[in-house]
């Protein structure tokens, strides 16, 4: 699934439409408390659309670190049609294999990325230990019909002997692992199929009011 032709893709659909709705969402709320100078982190960012937003809106510098090498010429060709290069990188890491490789960031994205893996509450755990700030939270939303929709989706991936699999993770265990290292849920909401959080550390709360 994850195929130079899937980021080939991925990358034409943001120059042709941009971020959609939920995705707008996360980068409005990141944008609302202010990014100039923000060190931003994209895990699982695929081409790194969403850090390219928020770089282009004030952000200092920002990362992409991804599992799948594909995204990495498509990530390239972003940050050279934004002018950001320079200020972004990509790298292939396993965070969960080796959550000392990746440097803490002011804002870090875990956009759409936690259900594809079984341990998606364990990455959302790590990538809010990463966040100084703010963590930028998507998934799919906790619904019958969502359910219903993945295990369709897995069965015509295993009919098609692929090893990949969606997992829907409870949106309460997801918020949980948040807090549980250390950060607040601020903001909620949901699109269609997805749904996203908003977590923010407290001191940085503080220190905007």
């Amino acid at each position: 699934m994850f195929t130079a032709s899937a980021a080939r893709k991925s990358l034409r659909r943001y120059r042709k439409k941009g971020l959609d709705d939920v995705e707008r969402r996360l980068v409005d709320a990141a944008l609302a408390e202010g990014v100039d100078g923000a060190r931003v982190l994209e895990i699982g960012g695929g081409v790194g659309a969403l850090q390219a937003e928020l770089l282009a809106a004030g952000a200092a510098s920002g990362e992409v670190v991804e599992l799948v090498p594909a995204y990495e010429p498509y990530a390239h060709e972003l940050a050279e049609l934004r002018g950001l290069v320079g200020r972004t990188r990509f790298r292939v890491v396993d965070v969960l294999e080796e959550p000392s490789a990746v440097e803490r960031a002011d804002v870090v994205v875990l956009n759409r990325v936690v259900c594809c893996s079984p341990d998606g509450v364990e990455l959302t755990e790590l990538a809010a230990r990463l966040a100084r700030r703010t963590l930028l939270l998507s998934y799919p939303r906790d619904a019958w019909w969502v359910r219903l929709g993945v295990r369709s989706m897995n069965a015509g991936l295993w009919l098609a002997r692929r090893s990949f699999r969606v997992f829907v993770h409870s949106p309460a265990q997801l918020t949980a692992a948040g807090e549980a290292a250390g950060l607040a849920l601020e903001l909620c909401g949901r699109g269609r199929f997805w749904e996203y959080a908003i977590l923010r550390r407290p001191h940085a709360l503080e220190g905007a009011v």
